[in-house]
């Protein structure tokens, strides 16, 4: 079996941070989606990884670079733009070749891992299967009707009358049958080669199809809310280990993560928490669920239930809470409200 990650996408919904970053690059505990996904992966004994690259692939490459580091070998697949799902399968046929293969949207985040579900396509082989998650409101989702053995009777895009709460959740996994389907199918209303069409085809023609619900936690990256919201539940996991400093000041409780290099002066640290390599954190207080990136400097500052990226400063500013702060931003207290700010950006200020 292959994979194919699909990191293509402007990620309108996580702008300002798209502008300057693939929002698969976005830190989850300290780690891009895109190695999660990666991991998740490899977990399953898959090696060969295809990986659709928009026009940022000059970003997401440095990051992942040939796959070596997490056991895998990672190949590079260009799109030009958007032009759906399926258009991904097309693009990438002659890396799939014939072979079996799982689609994984690359802003997905499954941490339980989906083993069980590619053990079950591997060894009873439906020409398709889809992963489905019980939502509450399946209106906002592609969702899947099924008989009464899991086949899939009919997918429905947005249903306005669903008949059904299982949501696609983007993890597909194929047999090469798919190929006759893109290349049966036309352009959406939206002028893209919707993967949902794609195996509708395979049901219209009799093909075996089917959905097999995924039991653990699951969330779509795609907007701050979500990345904060996954932030907190993959450090509820996390193991308290402290490789930097930390002076005979500071109070550490619960589970905290101090990477190597990083120094804790004069502070109170609430885990779970995790500093990243070469942070400063001094006369600060971090509470529960918060993730500090490398190459910080944080002086002064209070932050709960927070993410700040990679060289970050915060200083003489206290009472931050659900936070996502970007790379090299300074963030600083003063006398007056003083904002600058870009294009999308989304300031809630205290009154």
């Amino acid at each position: 079996m292959k994979a194919l990650v699909l990191s293509g996408g402007s990620g309108t919904r996580l702008r300002p941070f798209s502008y300057s970053m693939p929002k698969q690059l976005i830190p989850i505990a300290n780690k891009p989606v895109l190695e999660h996904v990666l991991e998740n992966i490899r977990d399953l004994g898959v090696t060969e990884i295809g990986i659709i690259v928009g026009d940022r692939i000059h970003e997401i490459a440095p990051v992942l670079g040939d796959g070596s580091r997490f056991g895998v070998r990672i190949t590079y697949i260009p799109q030009d733009k958007p032009r759906g799902l399926a258009h991904t399968v097309v693009l990438a046929r002659e890396f799939l070749g014939d072979d079996d293969f799982v689609m994984y949207l690359g802003d997905n985040m499954l941490p339980e891992g989906v083993a069980d579900i590619a053990a079950e396509f591997t060894a009873e082989r439906p020409d398709a299967q889809v992963v489905v998650y019980k939502v509450p409101n399946p209106t906002a989702f592609g969702v899947a009707e099924l008989g009464p053995d899991g086949e899939v009777l009919r997918l429905v895009e947005k249903p306005k009358e669903p008949k059904s709460d299982l949501a696609l959740i983007g993890v597909y996994f194929f047999t090469p049958a798919i190929h006759q389907a893109v290349a049966s199918i036309a352009p959406s209303a939206r002028g893209e080669l919707e993967i949902t069409d794609a195996i509708q085809w395979l049901v219209t023609q009799g093909a075996d199809v089917r959905a097999r619900e995924y039991a653990g936690y699951w969330k779509d990256t795609g907007k701050v809310e979500d990345v904060l919201e996954c932030n907190r539940h993959l450090l509820e996991d996390l193991t308290a280990e402290v490789a930097g400093e930390v002076d005979e000041a500071s109070v550490l409780t619960g589970a905290v993560v101090v990477e190597a290099g990083a120094r804790v002066v004069r502070s109170r640290i609430e885990g779970p928490v995790v500093i990243g390599a070469g942070t400063v954190v001094e006369d600060s207080h971090l509470g529960p669920h918060t993730a500090i990136g490398r190459d910080n400097v944080l002086r002064r500052a209070g932050l709960t239930y927070s993410i700040t990226l990679d060289g970050a400063e915060v200083s003489d500013v206290r009472g931050l809470h659900g936070s996502l702060i970007g790379r090299q931003a300074v963030v600083g207290g003063s006398a007056q409200h003083r904002l600058v700010v870009g294009d999308h950006t989304r300031v809630e200020v205290a009154a």
